[in-house]
């Protein structure tokens, strides 16, 4: 009786650019594969796509991953996708998925479940095969629509249209949703930013403030990893314009001082947002001349390398500059010792934290984005045999300084200044 309802009332032919971008991702990706492994496995099984690249296709947005759901059980999908030759590895067995990898491009595909139990951060699952059963553990109701390989919707929760009507929703009490991942906070954020054609409804604000110490039970990786999303996402620079959300997002990273300032970007910085990275974002949001780059770090455990880009721009900004210490001389030296990125991070802080678009600044970012690298023109070996200097201390002493006004002097020095640091 549940396949038969199945059929009737949540299956939905489509002519139009959904079934034809669904369609195309088939046709064009090696997707197909996983398709024809699974729906061949046996006389049930069935494989759909799920979540976001549905979401993203009837939203005309880029997909950029792709996800999907199977009535078999984690061993089965192994099996049929060794039988036929995909690569697969287990990355969440416990939570019924496996990534199968196929031409470079992974392919999640996870077993239909419901949630036996949860504490908020994981969940005991049981496997099922009852399509509305597992799209009634899933978060919001545009997040629970699903496609065979041509495009046909099996949407119970009617979420094509709160996608279409600008309408967020939570699957069933949104209270219990929460519960059950209190990352799900972070995420209604995200998607009611990008999505959301209304305000907030009071009784799902009210369920996130009420859970909002939940929040304290989620790792530091999962809760930069969300924060990421929202940052890369075209609804980012609404944050700013809608005061509930900022509030959550402040009592959830205290470490966004800045946040505030993003309501007056000048109009260099409004233009250029969308281009910049995650981490030279985060660098305006925590940099204020006190210790919280410090602290930021330690809680969100940032790459090694990222952290030092985020330190060169602090340590810049510890000394205080301002606008006229932007000279090509004075910077000649950071984009020695430190690099292109770090010189262009630098003058692209100072550009997005002023209150007008300096033209002298984009003028020195155009000069170091072209500048070739300099190398410096004095090695050992010329002191060595032209000033017979032996190796040693001496000698790197004195190479040192040859460099230090080289660096000073816009990357020049000539034999006179050569000639007397050797001799001197």
């Amino acid at each position: 009786m549940d396949k038969l309802l199945d059929k009737i009332f949540f299956r939905t032919k489509n002519f139009d650019y959904i079934s034809q971008n669904v369609k195309k991702i088939t046709q064009q990706t090696s997707a197909n594969k996983v398709f024809e492994a699974i729906n061949n496995f046996n006389e049930i099984s069935e494989v759909r796509y799920v979540g976001g690249c549905i979401r993203k296709i009837i939203k005309n947005e880029q997909v950029d991953d792709i996800d999907l759901a199977t009535n078999l059980i984690p061993s089965e999908v192994c099996e049929a996708l060794k039988k036929n030759n995909i690569n697969y590895f287990e990355t969440g067995i416990n939570h019924g998925t496996i990534t199968a990898v196929i031409d470079d491009q992974k392919y999640e595909i996870t077993s239909l479940r419901k949630d036996v139990s949860t504490d908020g951060r994981h969940a005991e699952v049981e496997y099922s095969l009852d399509w509305k059963e597992d799209s009634n553990r899933r978060d919001f109701s545009f997040n629970a629509i699903y496609s065979d390989k041509d495009g046909n919707l099996f949407d119970p929760h009617n979420g094509k249209k709160d996608l279409e009507n600008g309408y967020v929703k939570f699957i069933g009490n949104a209270d219990e949703r929460i519960q059950e991942d209190y990352l799900r906070i972070l995420r209604y954020l995200r998607f009611f930013l990008n999505y959301s054609l209304k305000k907030h409804d009071p009784k799902i604000f009210k369920s996130i403030k009420r859970n909002l110490t939940g929040i304290s039970k989620l790792s530091s990786e999962r809760l930069i990893e969300e924060l990421k999303k929202l940052m890369a996402s075209s609804g980012f620079i609404k944050l700013f314009k809608d005061e509930e959300s900022l509030e959550i997002i402040e009592i959830v990273f205290p470490q966004l001082k800045n946040l505030k300032n993003f309501k007056k970007l000048n109009s260099y910085a409004k233009k250029n947002l969308s281009t910049l990275d995650f981490i030279f974002l985060i660098s305006l949001l925590i940099i204020d001349g006190t210790d919280n780059v410090d602290y930021f770090l330690y809680k969100f455990k940032i790459s090694k390398k990222n952290q030092k880009r985020i330190k060169i721009i602090n340590d810049f900004y510890r000394q205080k500059v301002n606008i006229n210490y932007f000279t090509e001389k004075n910077l000649n030296k950071v984009f020695y010792y430190h690099g292109r990125q770090a010189i262009i991070d630098i003058i692209n802080f100072k550009l997005f934290t002023s209150k007008k678009s300096e033209k002298k600044l984009i003028k020195l970012l155009d000069v170091y984005e072209n500048k070739s690298f300099p190398t410096l023109p004095v090695v050992a070996s010329i002191l060595m045999s032209k000033y017979n200097i032996p190796e040693g201390k001496v000698l790197g002493n004195k190479l040192k300084r040859i460099e230090e006004i080289w660096v000073q002097n816009g990357f020049q020095i000539s034999d006179k200044q050569v000639q007397k640091i050797a001799k001197g």
